[in-house]
Order: C-alpha cells, then sequence, then structure tokens
C-alpha cells in the first residue's frame, strides 16, 4: 500500500484534494490510500479522506509515502518540505486534467497546477511551485522555487521570478524583452489587480496600476 497525501487541511488542501483523487485515479496502478497530513488537525475525517497527523503519517504501515504541500505560505512550504525530505516523504505534484502544458516546459517537484492553467512554450520553474485557477505564463519566462500565484495572474513573456514570491489574485506582469527580462525579486508581493510595468527589487511590496510600491 502506497500513502499519498495533500499536507494541509485548510482551504487551499481542500481544493487540491479532488485534483490529486482525480490524477492518482487516472494513472496510479498499485493499491493507495489518499488522505490529508496536518499539524493541527481540526478532525478526524475531511471530504471524505482521513486526517493524519504528521507523527501518524509517518507511523502508518506504507510501503512508500508522498505528500503534495498545499500550504500558501512559501515559508512554511519550504520548511515543510525539507521536513518531508529529511524523514524520506518524497514529492509529488498535482495537475489538474484540463491544465495546458506546450513545448520546453520544464517544472520543478511538488507543484500544484490548478484547472484553466496555460504554461505556454520554452518555461522554467522551480520547485513547489503553486499556480491558480485561471493563472497563465507566457513564453521564456524563468520561475524560482516556492512561487505563489494567486487565481487570474497573467504572467507575460520574457519574466524572470525569484523564490518566494507571491503574484497576487488578477494581477498582470508585462512582458520583458529578450535579454532584459522584468523582474520579480525573491520575496517580492505583488498586490491583488496590481499592473507590473517594471522589475520590483527583493522584499518589496507593489500594488495598484502602474504598480508602485508601499509605503511603511
Amino acid at each position: 500500500m502506497n500513502l499519498y497525501a495533500i499536507y494541509g487541511v485548510s482551504g487551499c488542501g481542500r481544493g487540491v484534494m479532488p485534483l490529486a483523487r482525480s490524477m492518482l485515479a487516472r494513472w496510479c496502478a498499485e493499491p493507495y490510500e489518499l488522505v490529508f497530513v496536518d499539524d493541527h488537525p481540526p478532525a478526524p475525517e475531511a471530504n471524505g479522506h482521513r486526517v493524519l497527523t504528521y507523527r501518524q503519517f509517518l507511523d502508518a504501515g506504507a510501503d512508500r509515502r508522498t505528500a503534495c504541500i498545499a500550504i500558501a505560505d512559501s515559508l512554511l512550504r519550504a520548511k515543510l518540505a525539507e521536513r518531508c525530505a529529511t524523514d524520506g516523504i518524497e514529492p509529488f505534484s498535482v495537475v489538474a486534467d484540463n491544465v495546458v502544458t506546450m513545448d520546453g516546459v520544464q517544472i520543478g517537484e511538488g507543484a500544484i497546477l490548478s484547472p484553466f492553467v496555460t504554461i505556454t512554450s520554452n518555461i522554467r520553474i522551480g520547485r513547489h511551485f503553486q499556480a491558480n485557477l485561471y493563472a497563465y505564463v507566457e513564453h521564456d519566462c524563468v520561475i524560482g522555487d516556492f512561487v505563489t500565484f494567486a487565481p487570474g495572474v497573467k504572467c507575460n513573456g520574457n519574466v524572470v521570478i525569484e523564490d518566494h514570491a507571491y503574484i497576487g489574485s488578477g494581477a498582470i506582469l508585462r512582458q520583458g524583452r529578450p535579454g532584459e527580462p522584468l523582474v520579480i525579486g525573491r520575496g517580492v508581493v505583488v498586490g491583488m489587480g496590481a499592473v507590473v510595468t517594471r522589475s520590483v527589487p527583493p522584499g518589496v511590496t507593489v500594488a495598484g496600476n502602474p504598480a508602485r510600491p508601499l509605503k511603511r
């Protein structure tokens, strides 16, 4: 018996679970169980699946344990990914049935690609990427590790997004140029509906149209 887990039973995890269930039903031939894992389970069951603590997940009898981390906070996601790797838990990606990926696309382990996501051509994406409903990534983009796209993000061509960036719902990233990409720095937060027309340095939060740094 193989044990597959969605790590996190919050709204994000409960949204990912049916995608994982559908995906595994299509291609997993060996016996398996699909569960939630949560450090503080609100109940022993959610949406028809068992909810285990992390310790229960480790102690459960299984030939193989894999987990997809459905946590929006990228820093916490990275911490949990490191914990799982240390304990020999393999990452797996969850990809909705109708996701479109085109030519020359590389995506790292542990990704979550929600329904109606489109990733076009010649794109490199790092580990534990999350793209929510109706997000897209256009040609010749490079995206780092633990990047999060909220619903409806429009990432146009020749954009570089560094690790741990968060792009809010409906945000638009203007197209860069070959050799002169639009760069979204490490840990940047792009606000909901923002239109980003120029590069953003690491650690800055931007909002508005055109997007400007928020004053603190």
